[in-house]
């Protein structure tokens, strides 16, 4: 039987990612599987090959697709998940540690990530199993937009309190540091900002100042909606990379600036979703305590500036550029 392999990316080209011949090739990959996979997988037959995610030079992600001959109607689909610096053993290691500490497919609060599998170290690889669902980018615009950000509160606060040692960490100065590298970029490609620019990056600077540091906990460091899969009415978290020591009023800030992004992108007001922006705050404020409020407050802003930059990265974003810049300078003031 033929197995479609299939590369919209053509990663083998990449330089840094041309280990993964192997990794698309249909017979080594089945080897790969069958050697790493935990035993009640290890005799299942992969029958596809999809590459889904590719950023040149760094990782890639590839979706096996798998049958088991005890159950050959049901698939398995596994997200193999790929750094061209090398294996990413940590977060492998983490994901086992909280599918150990409860968040399984099965756990009583709802609240879950999808589960590790394995690594296959010579792909540079580890894999976990693709879970189903949709977004809470698409979901929190919907009637039920303000019950799911309460949950999404929960979950996030349920990472929180896992307390695994992180090994790694992440303050509000390195925050200001990738705005100090990132907006200075905005100016070269419009200069007649710079000004403005550099006033909100001095702004930004007195909101660091005042900003309170409580107890570092290790938190997601990349949060937002589209990480969120909703499956009934079970929650996943998703993408753990850069789990880190750091303030958890930074997961809930980030979250909220990709809200207010989306609304000032999607529908056309800044505060088209602050309902949900204000559920998600209150109810993690009651869940981790008042004391976080001023910084969520500093990482939404935060986050705001950052999408200055990040929208002049894609060009059906570019026409907000100027939309976030004033957003941003009326938050400041």
């Amino acid at each position: 039987m033929t197995i479609p392999v299939i590369d919209p990316f053509n990663i083998t080209t990449d330089p840094n990612l041309s280990f993964l011949t192997a990794a698309l090739n249909p017979i080594t990959a089945q080897q790969e599987l069958t050697k790493n996979l935990p035993q009640p997988l290890q005799k299942s037959n992969l029958c596809a090959i999809r590459v889904i995610r590719h950023k040149p030079g760094r990782r890639c992600l590839i979706e096996y697709n798998l049958t088991h001959p005890n159950h050959s109607t049901i698939p398995i689909t596994l997200l193999g998940k790929v750094r061209a610096k090398g294996t990413d053993f940590k977060s492998y290691q983490l994901n086992q540690t909280l599918w150990q500490k409860g968040f399984t497919d099965n756990s009583n609060d709802g609240i879950s990530i999808p589960e590790p599998i394995a690594v296959i170290p010579d792909f540079q690889m580890w894999l976990q199993r693709k879970v189903p669902g949709v977004t809470a980018t698409k979901l929190l615009p919907q009637p039920q937009g303000i019950t799911l950000a309460k949950r999404i509160a929960e979950a996030i606060h349920k990472l929180h309190q896992a307390k695994i040692p992180p090994q790694r960490c992440h303050t509000i100065a390195d925050e200001l540091r990738i705005l100090h590298e990132r907006l200075p970029l905005v100016s070269q490609l419009k200069p007649q900002w710079e000004t403005r620019l550099k006033q909100i990056l001095a702004a930004c600077d007195r909101v660091a100042a005042i900003t309170p540091e409580p107890q570092l906990l290790g938190i997601h460091r990349d949060f937002y909606p589209d990480q969120i899969l909703i499956d009934n009415n079970r929650l996943y978290l998703l993408d753990l990379d850069l789990y880190c020591q750091g303030n958890p009023g930074l997961d809930i800030g980030n979250f909220i600036g990709h809200i207010t992004e989306q609304s000032l992108r999607t529908l056309g007001n800044s505060e088209a979703l602050v309902d949900r922006e204000n559920a998600l705050a209150e109810r993690f404020i009651q869940l981790a305590g008042e004391a976080l409020r001023p910084a969520i407050q500093s990482y939404t802003t935060l986050t705001l500036v950052r999408h200055i930059y990040i929208s002049t990265q894609f060009p059906d974003r570019c026409q907000f550029t100027e939309s976030l810049l004033e957003l941003c300078e009326q938050r400041l003031k």
